[in-house]
């Protein structure tokens, strides 16, 4: 009996110490753990960083930490952390390696939050679609087409290519082309074109727009015609300009020439 006493009173002298040290690692870790991830949410909050991001974050901060504070506490119990560390290592080597593709969104997907090439709301052209940006993820991006289509594309693959934002600036210019006939006044259809331009009341007159002879085509003296516009009237803009040039030139006189061709037919006589 005395023996087991000894034996108690020893173990207890040579772990007591350790247990407690690894006690209030353990306690004192937890509180400030909890303290950091509050910090580092309040100072990616103050900065504007995406709610998704800020998640993301302070989650990773948060199991790095307590896998210090456990490594820390297993330390001071005596316990040789080399191998657990290693195999933390490799464990995180491997999936590392399994989630190759989903680290590559992932890292495009921080990219994108942080430095805000798009914004939701933006008409924007990127990973080969064309839409409105409805939201962006840590791993993809939701656009929806010009015609209600639902796209889902992984953010590497719009951070690898080609950004081309129409909303960034606000304003878009409408590029079109109007053809008159050779034998038409000049001067007359250009002025029709400007005023047409100049009673659209979504015509930006800053920066004005421009109406200018392009080409002399086959059939026609073409203008181009370029109205800037905010990115939202495009397309009525667009179109409505479209329908009343056709009417104001019928009704002016102005023609809009089709392609044709003369065709001339010699009669030759038979060798008799």
């Amino acid at each position: 009996m005395e023996n087991v006493m000894e034996k108690i009173i020893e173990w207890g002298a040579l772990y007591g110490m350790r247990i407690v040290g690894a006690l209030a690692i353990l306690i004192i870790g937890r509180l400030l753990i909890g303290l950091l991830v509050k910090i580092v949410r309040g100072l990616m909050e103050r900065t504007g960083v995406e709610e998704t991001l800020t998640r993301f974050v302070t989650t990773v901060v948060r199991i790095s930490l307590l896998i210090l504070m456990l490594v820390a506490a297993l330390n001071t119990l005596g316990v040789q952390t080399t191998g657990v560390i290693a195999v933390i290592g490799a464990a995180g080597l491997a999936v590392g390696f399994a989630l190759q593709g989903s680290l590559s969104n992932f890292a495009s997907g921080v990219i994108l939050i942080i430095l805000r090439p798009i914004k939701v709301g933006e008409l924007v052209e990127a990973g080969g679609a064309l839409g409105i940006v409805k939201e962006i993820h840590i791993f993809n991006t939701i656009m929806v087409t010009l015609d209600n289509k639902r796209v889902i594309i992984p953010n590497s693959k719009i951070t690898s290519d080609n950004i081309v934002n129409y909303s960034a600036e606000g304003i878009l210019r409408v590029d079109m082309v109007f053809g008159i006939h050779y034998g038409d006044h000049i001067p007359k259809a250009k002025e029709i074109l400007m005023s047409i331009l100049r009673e659209d009341s979504r015509v930006l007159d800053d920066p004005a727009p421009t109406v200018a002879v392009s080409e002399l085509g086959d059939n026609s003296v073409n203008f181009v015609v370029r109205p800037y516009v905010r990115v939202e009237d495009y397309w009525d803009v667009y179109f409505d300009v479209t329908e009343k040039v056709k009417m104001t030139f019928d009704d002016q006189g102005v023609t809009i020439p089709y392609p044709q061709r003369d065709v001339h037919l010699y009669q030759v006589a038979a060798a008799g």
